[in-house]
This record gives C-alpha cells, structure tokens and sequence, in this order.
C-alpha cells in the first residue's frame, strides 16, 4: 500500500510541510495549527470555509513567499509543525501504558459514516460526527484503531429554504482536488483496487484514505472506470432510499470493508460494527474461514470472539430489515459455501415470525459484545431485543451500555477553552475525563465567564446576520425570508437552541403547540426571548419537512417576528456558532426514543444551559442543578410543562442582573453545568469505557 502527498511546487521550501498538515486533519481540535492557516491568508480561509487543501490551491504565490519570510508566522509554523511531529510519534500514549501486551492490536471500526470536518461533507447527522468524535479521541489515546467506511461523491445533501419555508435538497459533487483524501495505491503506484461479488457480477471498489491524527480511516469508492453505470451509482450518496440499492451499500461496506483490510495487510482481533448498516461484516468473516470444515455453530463461535456491535436505534422502524427473497438473491451461493441451509442462514437475522432479515439481529447474532449508548438506552434495547432471548429475562440480555461522549478540542470553543487554559494550565486537556479536574471551574471569576458566553452570542448572531446579508445580495432571498432566517435577532435577547434532524420523533414544532401562550412568553417587553432552529429533513421524509416550514412559517409571521429564526443548512461549521453561542439548549423527543443524543453535551461544556426532556444522555445528566427537565406523558402537557418551565424559572433567572449586569444564578447554572457534565460526558472517558469493557476487557 503507498500514499502519496501531492506536490505543491509553489510551497516555499520554509513552509513545505504544510500540505502534509493540511491532509491529517489533526489541525481540526489543534488550535495553533487553524491559527497557522489563518494567518496565511484570512480572506481566502473564510471564503474557502476553512478548507486548507482548497485555500493552498489557490492563494497567490506572492503570500506564500511573504509568509516564508514573516519570523512571526515561521515562529508559529515550527511551534505547530513540533507539535505535529511529537504528536505523531508519540511511543507513551494512554492505551500503551495502559494494554502493552495489545499495542500491536488493530481494533477495525466499521460505519456508514464519517463526519470528521465540514471539508469533508460525507455524513448526515449524529452517528457520522460521533464516528468521528470516536477516531480523534482513539487518536488521542493512541488507541490502534483502523476507521472503515464507504465515500459519497454527492455526500448528504445541502439544504436550500425555499419562500414558505419548503425544503429543497442540492446534491453537489466532492471536488477531489480540494478534500483531505488520498487515494490509495499498490506497489506498483497504481489505483489498488478490491473486488468483491455483487448481483452476479464483480463491483470493484477503489480506496481512499483520510488521516485523522494517528487514525486512518479508508473510504470505499465504486465510482471507478472499472465498474458499469449501476456499480458506479453505488457510492454516490449517503443512505439512498431505494431498498435494493441500500442492500448493496451495505454489503460493501460490511463485506467489502472486511477485504479491505484484509487486502491493505491488517488483520483486526476486534472488528466494531458501529450500528447495524456493517452487519454483513460478520459473513464475509465466516466465509473467509468457511474452507476449514467448521459447521456454521463453530463458524458463528469464531467469528463471535472478534465482533463486537453498538446499537444506536430505540425506534423499530430505524433498524434496517430486508425481505427474505431479496437476501436470497444476494447470499444464496453463500448458503454453500458456509456448509448451512436457506433456513439457517436466514435465521441469523430473522426475528419472531416476521419474513425478513434484520441487520440488526444479525449483528447482535454474530457480535460477542452488545451495547447501546446511554444506559436508559441499554434498558430500552433488552426490551427490544428480549425475543432473541425467550430463556433470559429482561435484566439478563446481554445488551450493555456505554453512553456516548464527545470530544472536547474539538467541541470547547476557543473561547472557552482559552478560559479553560488560563484557569487550569496549559496541559488541561489531558485529563479533562477526570471530574476532580473541573470542580476548579468555581474559581472562574462570574464576569469572566459571562464575558466568553457574550462574545460567543455576538459570534452566532454576526454569523447569521452575514448569511442573510449575503443572500441578500445575492438576491436569492425575499424579505420575508430574510425575517425567517434571522436577520432580526437580537444579541440582548434570551436566545434559545434547537438544533437536530427533523425526525418527527424529535417534536421540532412543540413548542409551537399553543402559539397565543408562545406569544405572550416570547413577546415580552421585560423579558423577551428567541428561539434558533436549525436542522435537515431526510428527503423522503415528508412529516419532518412540514416540522421545517411550520417554524419557518411561525418566524415570518406578524405575532412572532423577529422571535423565530431557522439557520439554514446545519451542518458542523453551523453547530459551532449554536452550540457555543445560545443561552439554553432546547430538546424534546418522544422518550423513549433518543438514544443518547451528544449535541446537549457540546453545548453544555461551552456553558450553554440544557433544558430537555429527561430522556438519552440527559436522564443521566441531569442533577438537578445544571439545567431543566421537561416533564409531561404526551404534547399537550409536555408543551404546557415547557411554557411554564421557560416563562416562570428561565427567563426570571436569566434577566435578573447584579450591579454589574451579570445574571449572577444564570453563571451559577452555566459553571454547574460545566462541572458536572465536560468529564462525565468526553469521548475520552467514553473510549476508556469501550477499551475496558468491550474491545480489552478488565
């Protein structure tokens, strides 16, 4: 296997290195390095939406040669570079101290998607960016982990709010010029491609590598020359709604990521299904041994001491199932080959009497650990899965729970995080998993704090304020729409954040449910507030885009004007400004339907205040002291708890000022809720957690 840098020959020789930079998206959670990129040219990291790759490209020649000759930049360049170098090297990491005997394990980690940075728009929503969370902090840890995924060409969508509020989706192709990926080449300096069987016939499938700190992750990309137009379609978007084409995405990723890594050399001793879409993973490790005579019980028994699986899924109707006659069609020549019958082999991922195959099941079938992510989630998934158990009771379905972090250089805003550094040293990030580390966050003067929490609004609100401007300009914007977008926030007003996938279960528009007592709390001339939306419906979806454009629609009417604003196109360079930037942090599933949910954890460790149903992470989050819990058994009293909850403790505590104008309570609960939850709730002691329990054990 080679990689090769491309040659950027109008480099300074000074500052050669910063493609190699620039292709390791360290630089992403490394502040100095962003600020070394910055420096090259401002105007263009802006324009090119901090893309280095895009921005080197096309800087002017004569910047780069200033900048060789700036000792202050060079001086920030060595610094960034020195720590690249001393990163990477690194022979004393946390996993190395901690498993020697495992340092030479490779732990292969298998997802549908990846979302790592806005550069590389190859993910939809909260599993991408906790895949990608997962990487940087096994990078972190110096644990061996090996990331493999499929590439999307035409990624998600990008969201386009149309007059009224309608949601449009625009497909736009990834310029492979300017995106952190490598392709991967054999020793012969040509395109190393995998085969694997599909419909009778062979897909071959080319890979890309991206390297995330010590972390590679290696995308699978059918759209080759090699391929026909339908194998070529394959990997053009990220979860395609046609059924039989969603089949043959996952049995690329599953079998194909298998022989991936067989074919770059790796041979895994853990293989992590990170949910159910990489199930098929499980059959191509079965067939690989099928040639040693075992039955398929002695099969199941192998390939079950490698597998390990994390559901992510509360909601039956997430799970993806297939009908039997169209697993037929794929696997029956692998009925053979694995020495078992049609009934068997469908059995591995068949639940109660029903005539399809759950991928599902077939990962808990074949994986010899389980576990949700948030432990009312692990309860909520033995209840489901109970029926593969009929002998066990619910308590004893070996479905465990590690609940999900996030991770904090990339999530902590510069400002806080510069806060964080001045109060707790400069090696804070350390040990930030450990919860004694933050009860120093009392110390933090309250003018201080509230002076990083005001900066941080000004940020989210100029940023929305330059959106419309720019649409405005552009002239793709009525008026109206401006209203609805936000032109009119106030950075005075007590700002509220909902950000997430319009998925109905998520209740976007309950808080619109009583819109004359919305009114009244919102248009308040003591007290007023506003409320952010932002968020993607899936494309057939048609529910969730009605959520969308009734919000729109509520923005850019007479009573609640200027109170209601939606960002559009939520994406990671978006949830920066809200997650940093709003007062409170608005959630409201249908419990017991949120899994784990990490977007109130971003913002709960920049301060901002969670107020959410007691559902996922925040059941076991919250303490009574560090937010608000909605209560409430369906929309009307959840809705009616929320409005008495937001006009009757909220905004009295947010307007209540000192002699200074510092909300005094309100810096209480934000310091509360950084103590209690930026330890608790990291990927690094969510990783620990997975090294301790799933991938090493004890």
């Amino acid at each position: 296997m080679q990689v090769h840098l491309p040659v950027v020959t109008r480099l300074p020789g000074r500052i050669s290195r910063i493609p190699e930079l620039a292709h390791n998206l360290w630089w992403t959670w490394k502040a100095s390095a962003r600020e070394l990129f910055r420096r090259l040219d401002l105007d263009l990291w802006k324009q090119t939406a901090h893309n280095p790759i895009r921005m080197i490209r096309q800087v002017d020649v004569r910047s780069l040669r200033q900048a060789a000759k700036n000792p202050q930049l060079l001086a920030l360049y060595d610094s960034v570079m020195d720590d690249f170098d001393s990163y990477m090297s690194d022979k004393h990491s946390w996993f190395s101290t901690h498993y020697p005997d495992a340092k030479d394990e490779v732990i292969a980690y298998l997802c549908a998607e990846f979302g790592i940075h806005n550069s590389l728009p190859i993910y939809s929503g909260g599993l991408g960016i906790l895949a990608g969370d997962t990487c940087k902090e096994a990078s972190d840890l110096g644990i061996p982990l090996i990331g493999i995924g499929s590439l999307y060409p035409e990624g998600y969508f990008n969201q386009r709010i149309e007059p009224g509020g309608r949601q449009s989706e625009v497909y736009t192709r990834l310029d492979m010029d300017t995106v952190p990926l490598l392709p991967v080449l054999d020793n012969n300096g040509k395109r190393l491609l995998v085969s694997i069987p599909l419909d009778a016939s062979q897909v071959s499938i080319a890979l890309w590598k991206v390297q995330v700190g010590r972390v590679p992750i290696f995308l699978m990309d059918t759209d080759i020359e090699e391929n026909e137009p339908w194998q070529r379609d394959l990997s053009a978007r990220l979860y395609h709604g046609d059924q039989v084409v969603r089949l043959r995405q996952e049995i690329i990723l599953g079998m194909g990521g298998v022989k991936t890594l067989r074919t770059l050399g790796f041979r895994p001793a853990v293989y992590h299904l990170n949910e159910g879409h990489a199930a098929f993973a499980s059959l191509e490790l079965m067939r690989q041994q099928a040639d040693q005579g075992l039955s398929l019980s002695q099969n199941l028994t192998r390939v079950r001491n490698k597998v390990v699986f994390t559901t992510h899924t509360p909601v039956g109707a997430g799970h993806d199932e297939f009908p039997f006659p169209l697993v037929e069609e794929y696997f029956e020549n692998l009925f053979e080959e694995l020495r078992t019958s049609r009934q068997e082999f469908l059995e591995l991922g068949q639940v109660d009497a029903r005539q399809s195959f759950s991928m599902t099941v077939l990962a808990l079938r074949t994986s010899r650990n389980a576990n949700g992510v948030s432990k009312k989630h692990g309860q909520v998934s033995r209840r489901m899965w109970q029926p593969l158990w009929p002998d066990l009771p619910g308590r004893q379905v070996p479905i465990d729970s590690i609940t999900n972090g996030v991770h904090l250089p990339t999530w902590v805003s510069s400002e806080m995080g510069s806060l964080f550094r001045r109060r707790f040293g400069p090696h804070w990030l350390e040990d930030h998993d450990d919860p004694a580390r933050w009860e120093g966050i009392a110390a933090i003067p309250d003018s201080d704090l509230w002076a990083a929490h005001v900066r941080l609004k000004t940020k989210l609100l100029n940023f929305v304020r330059e959106r419309t401007r720019r649409k405005w300009l552009q002239g793709v914007a009525s008026a109206e729409q401006l209203v609805g977008l936000g032109c009119f926030l106030n950075p005075d007003y007590l700002t509220i954040g909902f950000a997430r996938r319009f998925a109905t279960y998520k209740r976007a528009t309950l808080i619109l449910r009583d819109r004359e007592r919305l009114k009244n709390i919102l248009v308040n001339s003591k007290r007023p507030i506003q409320i952010i939306f932002s968020g993607k419906a899936h494309p057939a979806d048609e529910e969730g885009k009605y959520f969308l454009q009734q919000i729109f629609e509520a923005g850019s009417s007479n009573g609640l004007r200027g109170h209601i604003a939606v960002i559009e196109d939520y994406d990671m360079h978006v949830a920066h400004y809200m997650l940093a930037g709003v007062d409170v942090w608005l959630n409201t599933p249908v419990p017991p339907l949120e899994a784990s949910g990490t977007s109130g954890q971003k913002a709960a460790m920049n301060g901002v205040i969670n107020f959410s149903v007691l559902d996922g992470w925040w059941a076991e989050g919250f303490n009574g002291q560090n937010g608000w819990e909605i209560g409430g058994k369906d929309d009307d009293s959840t809705a009616s708890a929320l409005y008495d909850i937001l006009e009757g403790e909220i905004a009295p505590t947010f307007y209540e000022r000192d002699s200074r104008g510092i909300p005094v309570g309100w810096v209480g609960l934000m310091r509360e809720s950084i103590r209690s939850i930026a330890a608790a709730f990291s990927a690094r002691r969510m990783m620990k957690e997975y090294c301790r329990k799933i991938y090493l054990g004890e």
